[in-house]
């Protein structure tokens, strides 16, 4: 027990459940909610904000970190699930199967949409605004010499709360790249790779197997790991660092779990797998099934882990990931007349299998609502787009945002053509005025757009 600067806080040290730094503020002038969050934005680099700057290579703050909160990675079990894209929809997915089968779950991802708390759950619930509050009240005096980044604090943050509220097991997204991720400093009882694509090349190379290198990673001695797809310049990578690692290595596109699937736009995606029988996922797009494949393999090796997980489980984990994780913006229907979809999709591979489900929609006019931050391949995106449709250029509310007037500019070198707008809303009140009941609107290029979309539906539904 003792007294910080000026006898104003009281801070008490407490053994819960093992638990040796679990601390409780006493206190008279305590840090708001509003306030933490600043200093969480502003005090700290933010990558969300500020792109590279913001990284933070090595794992030294991370360790020292764990250390001061006393380890909370070791109370429960983990899941590491890295990769380029598919993080999220496989993260929540697992998640939520687990949810269904009655574990207390534990959720860690990255970024978030419209609230900071998205981040981190519990059993689908954000964690608490008091949370949030007394943690940095109270170990702002330690973090200041530290210099932590935003990330190394909220993985803290993560890791602190699910220790003391006692789950289960968590489900930990990569922040990025894999092998210098604050996260991982964890030991999973499984290590999940997606996929492996071309974004980040600034902190991760240039080449896959550069990329595939730093996501092998997170591999760990003797813990089996699945790779969800791989490419001839990144399987030898996985292969080989799992080799080194004596870990049992599983290739979830080689399983052959899911034998066909037939997508319905606004409903989802129906399977039929090898082991489960028939199965219904409430996300949709064309980039599901690679995910949904990963997936199945994954449980499968958590079952024969010991977890007991029943088919009842898988399929109502699936059918309803959105509502018990409280999972947004991949494919997600904003409107059916016109019909509206918005996704999170912001690189070249990911962007191709949106615009490969675009395609197959049925519309008399597509209107696109887009944006992109400053430091992604956008030549390269943009060379993919549609040309026949009608562009709504917009710019999202962060600093890296690429202004849309210039990605308008650049735009029109690759045939797509339309007006640009200040922001986010604008753009979609303008694509929806112009819109008849039969054509088809998309919103993305970025998670940021998305976000800025769903928080304006949020205010405008108040």
């Amino acid at each position: 027990m003792f007294k910080t600067e000026h006898g104003k806080n009281l801070l008490i040290e407490n053994d819960l459940k093992g638990f040796p730094t679990s601390r409780f503020l006493i206190n008279r002038q305590s840090m708001t909610y509003d306030e933490s969050i600043d200093y969480l934005y502003n005090s700290v680099p933010m990558f969300q904000n500020v792109g590279s700057a913001a990284y933070k290579e090595g794992l030294q703050t991370s360790i020292i970190l764990d250390n001061h909160f006393g380890n909370p990675h070791t109370k429960f079990k983990t899941i590491h699930i890295g990769g380029t894209n598919g993080k999220g929809s496989c993260s929540h997915t697992i998640a939520a199967i687990l949810q269904s089968a009655g574990y207390k779950v534990g959720l860690f991802t990255s970024p978030h949409l419209i609230d900071f708390r998205e981040r981190i759950r519990i059993n689908g619930e954000m964690i608490s605004e008091e949370f949030i509050s007394d943690f940095i009240e109270n170990e702002k005096e330690f973090f200041a010499p530290l210099h932590p980044s935003f990330f190394e604090l909220t993985t803290a943050m993560a890791f602190t709360y699910f220790a003391e509220n006692n789950i289960d097991i968590a489900v930990i997204e990569v922040g990025l790249g894999g092998r210098l991720d604050c996260t991982n400093i964890i030991t999973p009882i499984l290590s999940v790779i997606t996929n492996i694509s071309f974004d980040h090349i600034q902190q991760l190379g240039d080449t896959l197997s550069k990329i595939a290198e730093e996501k092998a990673g997170i591999i760990k001695p003797n813990i089996p790991v699945v790779i969800g797809e791989s490419t001839p310049d990144t399987h030898s990578v996985f292969e080989n660092t799992a080799l080194k690692n004596s870990s049992p290595i599983y290739w979830a596109e080689k399983s052959c779990e899911i034998q066909s699937h037939s997508v319905e736009a606004g409903i989802g995606i129906s399977y039929k797998t090898r082991k489960w029988g028939t199965i219904h996922s409430e996300l949709g797009g064309e980039y599901q099934v690679l995910n949904t494949n990963t997936i199945l393999t994954s449980v499968d090796l958590l079952i024969k882990s010991g977890l007991n997980i029943s088919q009842k489980n898988i399929l109502e984990g699936l059918k309803h990931v959105c509502s018990i994780t409280g999972f947004a913006g991949r494919w997600q229907v904003i409107n059916n007349t016109p019909l509206t979809i918005c996704d999170t999709g912001h690189n070249k591979a990911g962007l191709e299998y949106i615009v490969k489900q675009i395609h197959n929609q049925k519309y008399n006019r597509l209107h696109i609502v887009f944006g992109m931050v400053n430091d992604k391949d956008i030549k390269s995106v943009l060379s993919i787009m549609p040309q026949n449709a009608i562009y709504y250029f917009c710019q999202a509310g962060v600093k890296r945002a690429m202004p849309s007037d210039d990605l308008q500019k650049i735009a029109s070198k690759y045939n797509l053509k339309g007006n640009n707008y200040p922001n986010v809303s604008q753009a979609y009140c303008s694509a929806i005025e112009n819109a008849e009941t039969d054509d088809f609107i998309f919103i993305g290029g970025s998670s940021f757009i998305v976000a800025d979309l769903l928080a304006f539906l949020t205010l405008s539904n108040k």
